[in-house]
């Protein structure tokens, strides 16, 4: 039996230009097939970021990120995650939401903080679970692959896939991948990772380039379709027996 459509459109940001960024996105959305079901962009992919007081600058509110990808979500009638630099007041938060076409959302702020980043972002306090075509799906951020302990609390939530948007550095590309595959297999679940390609945009941003490599990973930590650094679209179709199977395989969750 199979599962829902998912795609990654893989894509550069431009940093501090929300009505840039929206623009891409709504354009990147409308060229994805029909069977398409949910569609995954990156981190900060509505916002850009840059890590100091210039951020502000680049910031939108959650009202903003959830009307827009609402719209979007309703135009071409499939799910959207995507991440955006929330300004709430004078606090910057790191958020990604998930929202349907009839306007429902759900929203993570990133509790891990990579670097700078931790300047001028201040660091989310909850884990997140969305239901989606998926199943329950856990959302996470970036930087927050590396914690085990996040990892282990989605399982205690018995959630079917994580959902990751990224901004990763090329420098460090190889651990995108294994700390992907590790979180996809110490759960059992699906995990699609939508990661930032392209170079950063402006000045403080400029020398960053990005990994790109956004993938689908099996429950088992197999990956079963990847990009390299291109702007492309990833599209896979998750396979719920195949999560059954191996469940039922390591004797974990039904």
């Amino acid at each position: 039996m199979t599962g829902p459509t998912i795609a990654v459109p893989q894509r550069a940001a431009f940093d501090l230009d929300p009505a840039r960024n929206e623009a891409d996105v709504r354009a990147r959305a409308a060229d994805l097939p029909e069977s398409v079901d949910i569609a995954l962009f990156s981190e900060y992919a509505l916002t850009g970021f840059v890590a100091d007081n210039r951020a502000f600058s680049g910031a939108i509110s959650r009202e903003r990120a959830t009307d827009f990808l609402a719209s979007v979500a309703a135009e071409n009638e499939f799910d959207l995650l995507a991440g955006y630099l929330e300004r709430d007041g004078e606090t910057l938060y790191n958020a990604a939401a998930y929202v349907r076409p009839d306007g429902s959302a759900t929203v993570y702020r990133k509790r891990h903080l990579w670097g700078g980043e931790s300047a001028v972002v201040t660091p989310g306090d909850e884990l997140v679970v969305a239901d989606t075509p998926a199943g329950r799906t856990g959302l996470l951020t970036c930087y927050d692959l590396n914690f085990v302990g996040d990892s282990a609390a989605l399982t205690d939530e018995r959630v079917d896939a994580l959902f990751v948007v990224g901004a990763w550095p090329a420098a460090h590309s190889t651990n995108w991948r294994l700390l992907c595959r590790a979180r996809a297999l110490d759960g059992v679940r699906w995990l699609v990772g939508a990661n930032r390609t392209g170079s950063g945009s402006i000045s403080g941003t400029a020398g960053t380039e990005y990994a790109g490599r956004s993938l689908v990973v099996r429950p088992d930590g197999v990956v079963a379709a990847a990009l390299n650094r291109g702007e492309r679209d990833l599209v896979w179709t998750l396979d719920r027996d195949l999560l059954a199977e191996q469940r039922a395989f390591v004797g974990s969750v039904e």
